[in-house]
């Protein structure tokens, strides 16, 4: 994971116990790698969370309180506001929609209302680093959003830093995937006129050593702070930098004044994993300069003796984090906000309704280690063991329709944890050696599942079930699943055969009992 600079070894309370931190934000991109340096800084940290299953898996679940709360629910903020000396707000409603300002403004209000009442010393906020000499208005929504939750948070009565940062470089992060699948799958590219806005882009590593530092800020600081890189730059000059530290030919780059940010993000979504309902805001936000105006906040955390991360370092750095497959979080780690709440089609208290139902199961010669093996495998570069065509052309449909698509990938190549993205679908239950049950999030007029479980017959025979399910929202729904339903036979059937015949060849090689 990636790592910042020690703080103090115990930062203590009034009462001398560690300072409690709230982290609203904790399955995000961010919020993810900040945990683990708050806990080594000697901070108890409390996570905020829709569900809190979904930190079951982290590798520091067990050294933080998961708390049930959603900030857009203000009845649900009081309790885990209670005691808190740092409240971290990681959260944004960026690709939830056309309403994601109001969202957004909605939940900053019931956030600093919750604090100012539960006497919450600070908060700390990650923004967007805003252009100069724009007014606010003019910006694009999506900073406009950031610079509107920072001022609700600055008027809430609560101290407040607002850390304000442009690109962010860092192995998962949506602009350095932007940057790198843009650079790596285009030798050629024709390019719209925002290559040659200058950004000042910064290392995650520098990010989270700066939100470390502002839970140590005096109580008398109430501002925005920029924070960047020392390096300026113009999406060409990182793209061709990127080029160059990957080590690839170099890239040609031809501008086209005439493609607009609607096109572009079209576009961006189609090369890249980033779908385009998150690249339209991103690249929206690249049509004016984002410079930092300002570097006050160095002289409350200075810049570490080998000085700050620049941007060649950043993206060595990531590159062999993508490489070791040792990336922590990515852009995809949080769950889409007003992700579906439904009661799961295997409870007992199922509440009705049609549910459509493919079912599949094969008892077979292998240990369920190895078929197991094969299943938590599923997906990204493996790929899903049947008929590869039709997932890519629904991948594809998918992407037009303004979905995520099937390039978001895997997080980790062999291993999956709870709320892991999944190309099209989220895991939303992993029982380590027996079951995987994964989400659809592809847009559909209905709420999908898949579920694949692995059972033990004896030592080297095993039981592979597998469950698509389907519940349809309107004659919309009933009608896409009969019109796909023919296609099962080839696509489900073909992944229980594929599946189970990998398991029996894993388990014939040699040296596996």
């Amino acid at each position: 994971m990636e790592t910042a600079p020690e703080g103090p070894a115990r930062p203590g309370g009034s009462t001398g116990r560690p300072q409690l931190v709230l982290v609203a934000g904790a399955t995000g991109y961010i919020g993810g790698r900040l945990v683990p340096v708050l806990l080594d800084a000697g901070y108890r940290v409390r996570c905020l969370v829709r569900d809190p299953r979904r930190l079951r898996d982290q590798p520091w679940a067990g050294r933080i309180e998961a708390v049930r709360g959603d900030v857009t629910r203000p009845d649900t903020l009081a309790g885990p506001c209670e005691g808190v000396d740092v409240l971290y707000y990681l959260v944004h409603a960026l690709g939830t929609g056309a309403d994601f300002e109001e969202t957004d403004r909605r939940a900053a209000l019931a956030v600093g209302r919750a604090a100012k009442k539960a006497g919450v010393g600070r908060i700390v906020y990650l923004g967007g680093l805003a252009p100069r000499q724009v007014a606010e208005r003019d910006l694009s929504p999506h900073l406009r959003s950031r610079a509107e939750v920072g001022r609700i948070l600055l008027n809430s009565g609560v101290p407040t830093a607002q850390l304000r940062a442009a690109v962010i470089i860092g192995s998962g992060s949506a602009s350095f995937e932007m940057l790198r699948y843009l650079t790596e799958r285009l030798p050629v590219m024709v390019t719209p006129s925002w290559v040659a806005t200058r950004i000042q882009p910064i290392a995650v590593r520098d990010v989270l050593r700066c939100l470390l530092a502002a839970a140590r800020l005096p109580p008398d600081v109430n501002r925005g702070f920029d924070i960047g890189g020392p390096d300026v730059l113009t999406y060409r000059q990182m793209m061709m930098r990127y080029a160059a530290v990957a080590r690839l030919p170099r890239r040609l780059v031809l501008p086209v004044p005439a493609l607009t940010p609607g096109l572009s993000s079209l576009w961006v979504g189609l090369v890249t994993p980033v779908p385009a309902s998150i690249a339209r805001p991103l690249v929206e936000s690249l049509r004016h300069e984002v410079i930092c105006r300002e570097n006050d906040f160095a002289r409350y955390a200075p810049a570490p003796p080998e000085g700050l991360i620049g941007f060649d370092e950043a993206v060595r750095l990531a590159l062999k984090r993508v490489r070791d497959t040792d990336v922590a979080t990515r852009w995809s780690s949080a769950s889409l906000p007003g992700a579906p709440s439904d009661p799961l089609p295997s409870d007992p208290d199922w509440s009705g309704g049609t549910l459509y139902e493919d079912r599949r199961e094969a008892h077979i010669e292998a240990p369920a280690r190895e078929l197991w093996r094969v299943v938590e495998g599923i997906g990204g570069e493996n790929g899903w063991y049947s008929f590869p065509l039709a997932w890519s052309l629904r991948g594809l449909l998918d992407r037009l329709a303004g979905g995520v698509g099937l390039r978001r990938g895997r997080r980790d190549p062999h291993a999956l944890r709870l709320g892991d993205s999944l190309d099209f679908w989220r895991v939303e239950e992993i029982e380590r050696g027996h079951v995987l049950r994964l989400r659809a999030e592809m847009r559909l007029p209905g709420r999908a599942w898949l579920e694949l479980t692995v059972t033990p017959d004896g030592p080297s025979r095993s039981t592979y079930r597998q469950r698509a399910l389907f519940r349809p929202h309107g004659l919309a729904g009933h009608a896409y699943w009969w019109s796909v339903s023919p296609f099962h036979a080839v696509v489900f059937g073909g992944m229980a055969r594929n599946i189970t015949r990998r398991a029996l060849q894993e388990a014939a090689r040699p040296g596996v009992d």
